[in-house]
């Protein structure tokens, strides 16, 4: 079994837990939700878009599936693996999951750490950009559910995402997916937005969508693998 990574703002593994305050103030309420998909995929679910239209989607060679961890992190754990090959210079691949039990109508302040085996190298080069560093790493949450839809002569995000390295009003940009040195090994990364929470607003009955997802600006297959994901919504 994976040992789940540290939490940031005194992480508590249960929902409705309070975060810490360091002197000795009331506390602030907190809702905090911990993956590790050891058992499950735990409600998450895949999808691509930036893509024409017209397309043949198997063009894109899209996956998603829970699966071992590549045996190179040396690691132990499963984890989603998420697969696509961009012929656009824009592919967006994402994961979302529904949030429910919150206060409704209430705005949080969200906050990821993300733990992921990429394996490419932040300095490599490729057509359109780097497979690492032109691969920007997103996340966010809406009240309406995030889907593929068709606007114009292509295939959307409903939801602002932003664009590439641009975030959006409702996805923040963690960084790239690019690993030190110059081998393509997979290796475990890790990304956040601590310096700047998302904020998302409840529906009426109190939940909200999650989301994470890749804005590759490089013409070519990416791979990764998703190990852990800790929300806080605060």
């Amino acid at each position: 079994m994976k040992t789940s990574i540290k939490s940031f703002f005194c992480f508590a593994l249960a929902v409705l837990s309070f975060g810490c305050n360091d002197d000795g103030g009331t506390a602030t309420p907190v809702d905090s939700f911990s993956y590790t998909f050891e058992e499950s995929a735990e409600g998450w679910e895949g999808g691509v878009a930036d893509y024409p239209a017209d397309w043949d989607t198997s063009r894109l060679e899209f996956r998603f599936a829970r699966t071992d961890l590549p045996a190179s992190v040396n690691k132990d754990g499963m984890a989603m693996r998420i697969s696509g090959r961009n012929f656009s210079d824009d592919l967006f691949m994402f994961m979302k999951k529904q949030v429910t039990g919150l206060e409704p109508n209430q705005t949080y302040s969200v906050t990821f750490r993300i733990e992921l085996a990429s394996q490419y190298p932040e300095e490599s080069v490729g057509i359109g950009g780097s497979p690492g560093a032109s691969v920007y790493l997103k996340a966010g949450g809406s009240t309406i559910e995030p889907m593929a839809v068709v606007e114009g002569d292509y295939i959307r995000l409903n939801i602002d995402k932003g664009n590439q390295a641009q975030g959006g009003e409702d996805m923040v940009v963690l960084g790239n997916v690019g690993i030190p040195g110059e081998d393509f090994t997979y290796q475990l990364i890790q990304r956040d937005n601590e310096q700047q929470p998302v904020e998302v607003t409840t529906d009426s009955n109190g939940s909200l969508w999650l989301i994470i997802g890749t804005d590759s600006g490089f013409e070519g297959t990416t791979t990764l693998y998703y190990n852990t994901v800790e929300v806080m919504l605060e």
